[in-house]
């Protein structure tokens, strides 16, 4: 049989902790915190990968590589920023081991302590304004649109697979500007980059908005998100793009000269998104059955399997369906035939309905007869049967189909669970129900902060729709005056 998923009515923790791990997406490993990140939902992350790095790419950005250790003292340069940190930094003491004298196994060389101590990166800010400062002298060196790939380390004491781990995978952008204006439209521009991405890759419907000032960077003046609401009505930030003002280049001294041969620091921007997408990907579309991949991250976008008795039957089938495959990859699609003659079609089905395949096809002989095949939608689980002549043409109409569907569905979703609350009582009554609560706030961190500690909730954005949130009105908590509403809600 394949293998079951807690149902999400039962325990929706439970069913997103089981799917990930028996949809092969990952697995916990032999380090606490940390994960082992496994071929399919490798493969995901690396279609993430190839969108984001394009996108990146066609807004002008470059590749680069900055070191994974961080000299302890660059953290403290930056106030703001070392506080945001501190407590989630792994740090290197020691750079050797040797025997231990007192038995088996090893034991840190005491002679081998580093002269300063290294932090394990838990974000690049620092090391890279530190490497910026050898390559900007002039403003014909500006701007400097930099992008890395990397593994950064939080030393997070509650872990969980994708959503928080102790070392995850991101990209972070880090550019620097000859003016403030420049800094802020790249900062803009990056979140709506992460937008489009989420919106038009994940199928994943985000908020657009400003963190407000209790909820920013360590060391940003400014923080843009995206925010998105998973099944169980819980927030989650998918992508975030910090304006950082001169904070780095003046922590640093990267000055460079102007137009006019006058000095000045230079303006900064930071961005990223981390393998926290796989976790809102299983848990903004999965259903009892499984993943439901959108098919621009589906690893295997159409999976073919055969039905058959004899061995005849079988070399037959196989051999239509090779033919159908050279045709569906010649229309760009990534295509398998699950040729396993050890399990039962209808243990493959499952399997791949829990893996999210986006499209099925089955044939048996009298499909093979009729010239015709099974095709399974993942989306929506309906079946029909279409004829085999045309159908690269087909699925390829059928994939784009599917990939609106999914994002509709999540949209619909999450439009229904924005609520309009005017009242304490009302909010604290709504909260507990989940989804975006679309409030007045008086614009006070206390007000915020107390809020969060009768509710737990938190204001996930500032919507940039203006149209939508700019009115006059009163904070539901404090009664005081608010000229726009902000979004809260429970989150992870």
């Amino acid at each position: 049989m394949a293998k079951e998923v807690t149902k999400r009515a039962d325990n929706y923790s439970q069913w997103y902790d089981d799917l990930v791990v028996k949809a092969d997406l990952a697995e916990r490993s032999a380090v606490r915190g940390c994960m082992v990140i496994k071929p399919y939902g490798y493969a995901i992350w690396e279609k993430m990968h190839d969108v984001l790095d394009k996108m990146f790419k066609d807004t002008g950005h470059v590749n680069a590589y900055f070191p994974l250790f961080i000299p302890k003292s660059f953290l403290s340069r930056e106030a703001e920023h070392v506080e945001g940190f501190a407590k989630e930094c792994a740090v290197v003491t020691h750079h050797r081991l040797m025997a231990n004298p007192d038995g088996p196994g090893v034991v840190v060389d005491p002679s081998a302590r580093l002269e300063e101590e290294l932090v394990v990166r838990p974000t690049s800010e620092t090391i890279i304004w530190n490497t910026y400062k050898n390559w900007i002298t002039s403003w014909r060196d500006l701007p400097i649109l930099c992008n890395q790939w990397a593994n950064v380390v939080r030393w997070e004491m509650r872990t969980r697979l994708f959503l928080r781990t102790a070392e995850f995978l991101w990209q972070e952008g880090h550019t620097a500007h000859a003016t403030r204006e420049e800094a802020e439209a790249e900062a803009m521009k990056m979140i709506n980059v992460y937008a489009d991405f989420a919106r038009n890759t994940l199928a994943l419907p985000v908020v657009v908005g400003h963190k407000s000032p209790n909820e920013r960077f360590a060391g940003a003046l400014d923080t843009l998100c995206i925010e998105a609401l998973m099944q169980d009505g819980k927030a989650l930030q998918a992508g975030t793009s910090h304006f950082l003002g001169q904070n780095f280049a003046k922590a640093f001294d990267v000055q460079y000269t102007n137009r006019e041969g006058k000095q000045e620091y230079v303006w900064a921007t930071s961005w990223g998104v981390s393998t926290r997408l796989m976790g809102a990907l299983v848990m903004a579309h999965g259903d009892d059955n499984g993943l439901v991949l959108p098919p621009k991250l589906a690893p295997i976008q159409v999976v073919m399997v055969p039905i058959y008795k004899s061995d005849e039957e079988r070399n037959s089938i196989l051999g239509k369906m090779d033919e159908l495959k050279k045709e569906l990859e010649a229309h760009g699609h990534t295509v398998k035939i699950d040729d396993r003659d050890t399990l039962r079609p209808g243990f493959k089905f499952a399997e791949w309905e829990l893996k999210g395949v986006p499209v099925r096809i089955a044939i048996g002989p009298r499909d093979l007869q009729n010239g015709q095949v099974e095709l399974a939608r993942r989306d929506t689980l309906e079946k029909m049967s279409v004829p085999q002549e045309g159908l690269g043409r087909r699925i390829e109409d059928l994939l784009v189909e599917i990939q609106d569907n999914i994002y509709a569905k999540a949209l619909k979703f999450r439009d229904e669970s924005i609520v309009r609350v005017d009242s304490w009582d009302d909010f604290k009554d709504k909260i507990e129900k989940g989804g975006f609560l679309l409030c007045h706030w008086d614009g006070t961190t206390e007000t915020e902060e107390r809020i969060k500690e009768e509710t737990k909730a938190t204001i996930r954005c500032i919507p940039i729709d203006s149209a939508v949130c700019e009115e006059e009105g009163k904070c539901i908590y404090s009664g005081k005056p608010s000229h726009r509403r902000v979004l809260f809600a429970r989150s992870y």
